[in-house]
């Protein structure tokens, strides 16, 4: 079987970069027409063709899909967002779309390089699941016929459309339900403002303190990050609440294993509710209840918007909020009959 001509090729020949090569062939700008003109000869010559433009029976054509998550968000076990990718490759299949995936690297987010993927071949659309810097984010959006669709995040003043969980009304359920188990007293863990599903999920945790009239105690918010997004260092405060309502399922673990170091019983002692439910085997002794987000939905929706994007130009919606339900498991302790 002949093998397929690469960008890498046409750059090798004409003794130029493979982003020339790219930017030639996909019309950008910053390519001279005389080199671009050349470029295009070159191509033929060599017989290179577009990826993405194969078709299946029936005529719907494939679609190459990018899928990146940040660095920070792949650490030494699974992650939530993994998770999503797995959940995202399974049913790229089922609406013709070859998932082509890559780890933004910090170096590369910030040389404001594009993805490996979409600089050798070509792509129809580009998923980003868990927030990025925005100036990344904007170098993206302005990149031609390369869709940007935003997974478990938004971006204000950016026209990406978003597929989210329900962050607000998901910790708003979260911490009615601590209110009803009879606590009273519930501290929120998570850095405010190192991303925007923390942040909206504190704002899920102040409204269903408000609305019951109980204590927004500033010393009982905690953060649990770096703004980098380095999970750890969690101190507890001087006068303990009776529940922590964490920001994630991965916070709500190490605040289990610190509480038990300093002799706390969990939920005896102290009660715990997470958010995702999702958390892998062994980083904690105790099922955590926790709000889980419906992942299937999220990628359903996420794939949708960008075949809508590429076939269409245009989405059905600019962001899409997916609703969870409570999972109670063993992580807290009705006190309300005490």
């Amino acid at each position: 079987m002949k093998k397929a001509v690469r960008l890498s090729d046409i750059a090798e020949k004409l003794q130029v970069s493979t982003v020339t090569v790219s930017n030639a062939l996909a019309g950008q700008k910053g390519v001279s027409e005389e080199l671009r003109t050349r470029i295009k000869q070159v191509a033929a010559e060599m017989g290179y063709q577009a990826r993405g433009s194969a078709s299946v029976s029936g005529g719907k054509r494939i679609l190459n899909v990018g899928v990146i998550i940040g660095e920070k968000y792949l650490g030494a076990y699974p992650s939530y967002y993994w998770k999503v990718y797995q959940e995202l490759s399974l049913i790229a299949g089922l609406h013709s779309c070859v998932i082509l995936f890559e780890v933004l690297r910090h170096e590369r987010e910030e040389a404001l390089e594009l993805p490996l993927f979409a600089v050798e071949q070509q792509i129809q659309g580009l998923i980003v699941i868990g927030e990025i810097g925005r100036e990344y984010l904007e170098f993206l959006n302005r990149q031609p016929d390369m869709p940007v669709v935003l997974v478990d995040f938004a971006m204000q003043g950016l026209p990406c459309p978003s597929v989210m969980a329900d962050n607000y009304y998901g910790m708003y359920k979260m911490v009615n339900y601590l209110i009803e188990q009879g606590h009273k007293e519930i501290a929120y863990v998570g850095t405010l403002m190192a991303s925007n599903s923390i942040t909206d999920r504190y704002f899920g945790y102040r409204k269903a303190l408000l609305e019951s009239g109980l204590e927004v105690n500033p010393d009982w918010v905690i953060n649990d990050r770096t703004m980098e997004g380095q999970i750890g260092n969690i101190r507890l405060p001087e006068r303990m609440p009776t529940a922590f309502a964490c920001n994630c399922d991965l916070t709500a673990s190490e605040l289990v294993n610190l509480l038990e170091s300093r002799g706390y019983r969990i939920p005896e002692d102290i009660s715990i509710v997470g958010f995702d439910n999702y958390l892998y085997e062994g980083l904690c002794d105790i099922s955590i209840t926790s709000y889980e987000v419906d992942i299937k939905e999220m990628v359903r929706c996420a794939i949708k918007i960008v075949v809508s994007l590429a076939d269409h130009g245009e989405a059905p919606s600019d962001m899409r909020l997916v609703s969870g339900v409570v999972v109670v498991k063993e992580s807290v302790r009705r006190i309300k009959d005490e």
